[in-house]
């Protein structure tokens, strides 16, 4: 499965997977300035490619501020997980792909509810909306 966006497009996929309470959904919030973030595209976009049961969702926090809402991004990637809507894991993460692999595998068999902060725990219905 590719990469999902904001798209009008791609949020009906979005919504498939955060109804889905045994799916992984992992979200990358990034910015398009930050240099970081366009080195991890890539990484991010095998990371999906080698995991087809979890689906991947690239989110610009500026260009992209209504889905973003809230979320408090102190750095760059930062990522938010979820195993159906409920989030797994919210932080900022080195942009290593096999870090983030190991990650993701890790959370895909122990992933445990996290008590988040309210902006994380109303991303996914916020990326479920279309735009307006």
């Amino acid at each position: 499965m590719p990469v999902l966006t904001t798209r009008d497009q791609d949020r009906a996929s979005i919504a498939a997977a955060f109804a889905d309470p045994s799916r992984l959904v992992v979200v990358s919030l990034c910015a398009a300035w930050c240099d970081a973030c366009s080195q991890f595209r890539a990484a991010f976009e095998r990371l999906a490619a080698a995991r087809p049961d979890t689906a991947f969702v690239w989110l610009d926090i500026e260009d992209d501020a209504d889905a973003a809402g809230d979320i408090d991004v102190d750095n760059f990637p930062t990522l938010a997980i979820y195993r159906g809507d409920a989030p797994v894991h919210f932080g900022v993460s080195l942009p290593h792909e096999t870090t983030i692999g190991r990650l993701i595998d890790a959370l895909a068999t122990h992933a445990q509810p996290l008590a988040s902060e309210a902006a994380v725990s109303a991303l996914p219905a916020r990326l479920c909306v279309a735009k307006g």
